[in-house]
């Protein structure tokens, strides 16, 4: 029953223009554990969760309420804005805020970039309700949008002493249950 109304839901929110359809494939991991790069999809990102799986296009990231984060990144200092994740994972099914409670503490966010490089986050870290840090999918960097060599999008984590949760080129987001 979940699925038919996961179905219809994404039919609804397709229909009234706020998301594209378009889709992103997740990369393959080899045996020692390192992913192959993405194919390049444009600026897309594929969000997954426990609902279903969605694309937000460029312009479905700009429309969402954004946020900004200062973030130093090799000693040059940075005002990024974007959309928390909290916002994205909460539409793929993903509990957040009060409905966060123990039995979801296990379950992690995985960023994915085009290149391969892959960055895990405790779903509860990157919750709006939960800490004041903020998590976000950046698509500006000082006023800017983010350069294609960086972007279009990427994943800011405020407060990071050091750059290397700051996924560049990310291309995906997915929600999941630690085994």
């Amino acid at each position: 029953m979940l699925l038919g109304a996961t179905s219809m839901l994404r039919a609804l929110v397709l229909s009234l223009g706020l998301l594209t359809p378009a889709c992103a494939t997740a990369p393959a991991v080899h045996e020692h554990g390192v992913a192959e790069p993405l194919p390049a999809t444009g600026a897309i990102l594929q969000v997954t969760g426990p609902a279903g799986q969605l694309s937000f296009s460029a312009a479905d990231i700009a429309a969402l309420p954004h946020v900004s984060v200062n973030a130093e990144f090799h000693g040059e200092r940075h005002v990024f804005e974007g959309v928390l994740v909290t916002t994205l994972v909460a539409r793929v099914g993903a509990p957040t805020g009060d409905r966060l409670r123990a039995k979801e503490l296990d379950h992690v966010v995985l960023a994915i970039a085009r290149d391969g490089y892959r960055v895990a986050l405790s779903l509860a870290e990157t919750d709006a309700g939960v800490t004041p840090r903020k998590v976000i999918i950046a698509d500006k960097a000082d006023g800017q949008p983010i350069p294609e060599t960086e972007g279009p999008f990427r994943l800011v984590v405020e407060g990071d002493l050091k750059p290397a949760r700051s996924a560049r080129m990310l291309a995906a987001l997915e929600v999941r249950k630690l085994n």
